[in-house]
């Protein structure tokens, strides 16, 4: 195409606009741009290969990429432009996803001409080695590296990136050696491995080894800590960064402390990066989870002024968003409000049904949670353990045992779910409060798991409500054993024993307790009324 040619197609209103819509990530719109070239008088510009370029990265971001890549591979055929380099790296591209096999007959039975083929070549490559490590073709993908002519940085990179992710820590990091040129993304790719590999403490080694650390760096190493559970070692690390205004950062703290357990300190985290001297706006991903942080803490009031906040930001509600607030409000007993955001989801998957699910639970609404659970399962959506949370909860709820028990059973032998300490610790919850202290005790004994003293803690409230005394002093002396400084528990024993008019027992708890430093048990007296 000649130079002249070329500036007017590529600088030309169509063109402009499908590239402007493909970089924004909206392939639809790119192709129906495109498309619509063939119903007007812009046939000049059905043959633009800047225009063609941009529509085949939009392609590859559709559920139907395979079929449509044939399709623009004969139209390219058509119109005598699958050897011009840049539809050529596209088309490359887009086979590597899916047909590594196309890609590779496509290079070398059609190679990119022109003075930027060497280039396209090499971009196409990179495309087709990317696709094979990402299926975990390994051998393919060494093959293909040892037979490039040419290699660049990023070509270096993805072999040792996909050997770290596979495992081969060892290989990547001999092949990392003898890279001539690194970068940061080098650094980072071994250091992925590393984590993703449970070895976080020489991937601290790693990390501190760099000579020069990019965000993402920062931002891998926290979040490797993060998922490790090692908050304190996260923080440490957020509060070294030289780059204290990148929003990824913090978004990673705030969900490493959220995702651990500690929703104050993530409502704090946000709260410190919105100060003036920071101000860093926040994004979906930063609100998603706060309001997560808010529905831990059951603050409903912080969690409604963080929605306001968000809607003066202009930020439209996702579905994750969406689903993070029907979370909140069923946890603070506004179940209609989750409902209404609920059906206004565009897609309802097993995260948000089971969100509802449990809030259902939680809230006594046991018609809503069942009608819920059959309306997924019409939608062939399968359930997850947070799902049999939810409905537990609600059979707990209504006190419905045989349903209750039928509920347990079926999550392992029909969705092949193991019941987790919560879901035992409902069990027993409702076994208990219906009488039946023997068969929750045996199922205490029967977990496969070491109980924790939650599990406990539900049979011992069970031992109170039905004063027996010789099996909640057992139960009491578990919880201790698990929980030493938790007060709660030695005073439902003393409740225990009260209601048995063991005072004498009563006597001595109060005098435990008071030796151990934990709160005073309330006294208890009866008022005869006159």
């Amino acid at each position: 195409m000649p130079t002249s040619t070329a500036a007017s197609c590529v600088n030309s209103p169509l063109t402009l606009a499908i590239r402007a819509a493909a970089d924004q990530g909206r392939p639809r719109r790119a192709i129906a741009l495109y498309v619509s070239s063939f119903r007007s008088d812009a046939a000049a510009h059905r043959s633009c290969p800047f225009a063609l370029a941009a529509v085949l990265k939009s392609v590859s971001r559709l559920p139907a990429h395979a079929l449509a890549a044939a399709s623009f591979h004969a139209h390219l055929l058509r119109l005598g432009l699958l050897a011009h380099p840049y539809p050529h790296a596209a088309l490359a591209h887009l086979y590597s996803r899916d047909h590594p096999d196309a890609a590779r007959s496509l290079l070398d039975e059609t190679p990119p001409a022109g003075a930027r083929s060497a280039h396209s070549l090499l971009v196409s490559r990179n495309s087709l080695l990317a696709s094979l490590l990402r299926s975990g073709d390994l051998p393919a993908a060494r093959a293909l590296f040892d037979q490039m002519p040419v290699r660049d940085v990023v070509s270096w990179n993805s072999m040792v990136a996909g050997l770290a992710k596979a495992g081969r820590l060892d290989c990547a990091i001999e092949l990392f050696h003898q890279m001539p040129e690194r970068n940061a993304a080098s650094w980072n790719a071994v250091m992925c491995g590393l984590i993703a590999h449970g070895h976080l403490a020489r991937a601290r080694e790693w990390f501190e080894q760099m000579p020069v650390r990019s965000n993402v760096s920062w931002i891998t190493m926290i979040s490797g800590y993060a998922k490790a559970g090692d908050v304190q070692a996260a923080a440490s690390l957020f509060e070294r960064m030289e780059n204290q205004n990148d929003l990824y950062a913090w978004n990673a703290m705030i969900a490493c402390y959220g995702q651990n357990g500690c929703a104050r300190e993530a409502i704090s985290v946000f709260i410190r990066m919105l100060k003036p001297h920071i101000c860093v706006l926040p994004n979906e991903k930063t609100f998603s989870s706060v309001i997560s942080a808010c529905s831990q803490l059951g603050n409903l009031r912080f969690g409604l002024w963080v929605e306001s906040f968000m809607c003066s930001l202009g930020i439209e509600l996702d579905d994750h968003l969406r689903t993070a607030l029907v979370d909140l409000y069923t946890k603070s007993g506004r179940i209609d409000n989750a409902f209404k955001l609920f059906r206004g989801l565009r897609t309802r998957d097993v995260v948000s049904y089971s969100a509802m699910i449990v809030g259902c639970g939680m809230n006594g609404k046991l018609s809503e949670a069942i009608g819920l659970f059959k309306e997924m399962s019409d939608a062939k959506i399968v359930p997850n353990a947070v799902t049999f949370v939810g409905l537990l909860s609600a059979y707990n709820h209504a006190g419905l045992m045989e349903e209750a028990r039928a509920c347990f059973a079926f999550m392992s032998s029909k969705y092949n779910i193991r019941p987790s300490m919560e879901h035992y610790t409902i069990m027993v919850d409702l076994l208990g409060r219906s009488g039946k202290l023997d068969e929750a005790f045996q199922l205490i004994m029967k977990m496969p798991m070491q109980p924790h003293a939650s599990v406990w803690g539900a049979l011992l409230l069970a031992c109170r409500l039905h004063t027996n005394v010789e099996l909640g002093e057992m139960v009491a002396s578990k919880c201790f054993e698990l929980a030493p400084g938790e007060s709660g528990y030695y005073i439902l024993l003393g409740n225990i024993y009260a209601q048995a008019n063991k005072w004498d027992k009563v006597k001595s708890l109060r005098k435990t307790m008071m030796e151990m430093g934990l709160s005073k048990m309330p006294g208890s007296s009866w008022v005869q009324a006159a």
